[in-house]
Parts: C-alpha cells; structure tokens; sequence
C-alpha cells in the first residue's frame, strides 16, 4: 500500500484529535443505574404487579453455583409471561445452602448432590480411618502384676490411712520424731 493511502485512511479512524490513540467507535460505559432505570421504565409498560410475601429466591445454574437473593422485590405479569425479581444476589455453592435447598433441587440436582456427598464420604472415612487407630486401647505387652512382684516391697514406712500416727516434740528445738504403727496394734480409747 501507499504511505499517502495509509496516511488518509489512520486520520479517518481517529476520534478526537492529533496525538489521541485511534478509535474505530467511541466505546460508552454503562452504569448500572442506566441499565436498572431502563428495566424499570419497560416494566412500567408491561402490565407488571408486586408480589409481597417471597423471603428468598434461589436460581441454580449448570455449574451447581446458586444465585441467592435474600428479601428480593419480585414483580410479575403472567398475561405477557414476565418475571423481574430485584435485590441484592450472592453467588453460592450448593454445599453452602445444602439443608435449606434440599426441596428446590430438581433431578438433575439430585444426581450432582449424591456425587458430592459420596466424594465428601470418601474424604472423611480417609480421614477417620487415621482417627479410627488413634482410640484404640493399645494391646497389653507385659505382665505388670508380674513385675510388680520382682520389684518387691516399695517404702515400708508410708503411712496409710489405716495406720495411726505418734508424734512427740523435743523439748531442745530439735525437729519432732514420728512413728508409725499398724491400725492393730495401735491402742483403742475407751469412751468413759
């Protein structure tokens, strides 16, 4: 091509002026008070009324994702077959709104939850397999009476419960001694 021929032909693409970049359309943003202005003003044409009462609507989408709306403003005319619900959305999983949404699931639903709850068995009896050993009472290994025995008497002179105890200070300061005495042999008061 000629350089004159370019030349003409970048100076009709331009929008604006000498050192703007080139532009085949001047692209307009959107803000989404137009768009929700715009919907407004074609319900108002259509013979649409409020429906009161609706606390939720849940859209479920291929991808097992949840559009969930919480308190929407649901307008309807069923002589044109129209449903506008508006309102703040969120987008879920199914897992997240399992006990709520359990009667709005359809079959083809149905089939994807059962595949996500056995997934979710096999992951967790993995991991209570692991959890499974950890309970178990360990088996016994040696006798401990047994070795108990070949130990022989521990301290003699623990007290006990049963035994009674004498004790006597010194006079000089010195620490007290005690002695200790088996339940039998010790002497028994007599109420007088």
């Amino acid at each position: 091509m000629n350089r004159d021929k370019l030349a003409k032909l970048s100076e009709q693409v331009r929008v604006g002026g000498k050192g703007v970049p080139r532009r085949k359309k001047k692209v307009v943003h959107k803000t989404a008070n137009t768009d929700d202005k715009k919907l407004q003003n074609s319900l108002k044409k259509l013979p649409v009324s409020n429906i009161p009462g609706i606390e939720e609507v849940n859209m479920i989408k291929d991808d097992s994702s949840v559009i969930h709306f919480n308190n929407p403003k649901v307008q309807a005319s069923l002589q044109c077959n129209t449903f506008a619900i508006s309102g703040h959305a969120e987008d879920k999983q199914i897992s997240d709104m399992l006990p709520t949404i359990l009667n709005q699931l359809g079959p083809d639903s149905l089939t994807h939850l059962k595949r996500l709850a056995s997934s979710v068995q096999a992951s967790v009896g993995a991991a209570g397999d692991a959890a499974d050993n950890d309970d178990e009472v360990p088996d016994l290994v040696e006798n401990f009476d047994e070795a108990s025995k070949a130990e022989g008497p521990t301290k003699a002179a623990e007290p006990s419960d049963s035994a009674a105890t004498d004790s006597s200070p010194a006079g000089d300061g010195d620490a007290a001694e005690t002695t200790t005495t088996p339940a039998s042999e010790a002497p028994s008061k007599k109420d007088d």
